[in-house]
């Protein structure tokens, strides 16, 4: 059930995660299905409705860094990276508070937690409202294309949802920038809405994790993620005849009748925010879709990780 993010809902929200339910809430990333993270039950409830290996690990969302010490150990470098970007985009994984109370299920069994402090405001509210930790991964399907909207969460969970909350569009339209601070050097373990470059401003050298998807540290880092039901095609300087074509920026292109254009104008901020949204237009319209190629800095570099994950052999 899709209800607009009034005050009377964020406390429905609320109470429906205190009480083991699943919200599907919007943050600045994407919507995400929250359920109570201190609750095996619930967090099984969130594998179960999205189809999601166990061995896949969650984010688990607080409303302020004050309530996120409570379950992790901060190292000097999480606390750096933390006062930089939170409330906002980036989660932090960092080993767990031995007196941690997120269930071992929403970790995937690891020492260590993947924290963040969303800074949408309804997703703020309904956090507060709750009065919980939220585990929250994407709201659809697994290693389906992610939800930017309410109306992306319904078509892809239906029924599985107790509650969708709508606040319109994400604005930055791509998943948090997972960084492990369990050390002294931050390595990043999925690029997101925050990029390297930032990072490394703050944190110095950064590192891009190569660990195998098999045995994932974080969300996101499964070879096949983010797929939709078409084909995709990488990098193309042509389009094929019956191919539909992801563009990004000016082209000459002529001989496809299907287009959605990311950014006319080479925005990578405008690309990131309308990716997901535009991958299930052409999703529905086409069995292919040949995408252009997109320049490997800033937001770039997350948008083409979403994209090779959405290409990735199925298994």
């Amino acid at each position: 059930m899709i209800v607009p993010a009034t005050a009377e809902r964020i406390s429905e929200a609320g109470a429906r995660l205190r009480s083991g339910g699943l919200v599907a809430f919007p943050t600045e990333t994407v919507y995400g299905l929250g359920a109570d993270a201190t609750s095996d039950t619930a967090v099984a409830r969130i594998f179960s409705a999205k189809n999601r290996p166990d061995f896949n690990p969650l984010i688990v969302h607080v409303p302020d860094a004050e309530r996120a010490a409570a379950l992790a150990e901060f190292t000097e470098l999480g606390r750096r990276i933390a006062h930089a970007f939170w409330p906002g985009p980036l989660s932090i994984v960092l080993r767990r508070q031995v007196d941690c109370p997120v269930s071992l299920l929403a970790s995937a069994g690891l020492e260590t937690i993947a924290i963040r402090v969303p800074a949408q405001v309804t997703a703020q509210a309904i956090l507060k409202a709750a009065g919980v930790p939220v585990a929250a991964p994407s709201a659809n399907a697994s290693g389906k294309i992610s939800p930017t909207e309410a109306a992306h969460v319904q078509m892809s969970l239906g029924d599985a949802v107790d509650l969708i909350v709508d606040d319109g569009a994400c604005q930055v339209g791509l998943e948090s920038t997972v960084v492990d601070c369990t050390t002294d050097r931050a390595v990043v373990l999925r690029p997101g809405g925050v990029t390297m470059e930032q990072i490394e401003a703050i944190a110095g050298d950064v590192e891009l994790s190569d660990a195998s998807p098999d045995k994932p540290a974080s969300p996101g880092m499964l070879q096949s993620h983010y797929a939709p039901d078409a084909s995709i095609r990488l990098n193309a300087t042509t389009v094929d005849t019956g191919e539909a074509l992801l563009a990004f920026g000016p082209h000459r292109f002529s001989n496809f009748a299907i287009e959605r254009n990311l950014s006319p104008s080479a925005d990578l901020p405008e690309a990131a925010a309308n990716l997901f949204a535009m991958l299930r237009q052409l999703d529905s319209e086409a069995d292919r879709i040949a995408v252009m190629p997109i320049p490997e800095t800033g937001l770039g570099r997350a948008i083409n990780d979403r994209l090779q994950r959405a290409a990735a052999p199925r298994r």
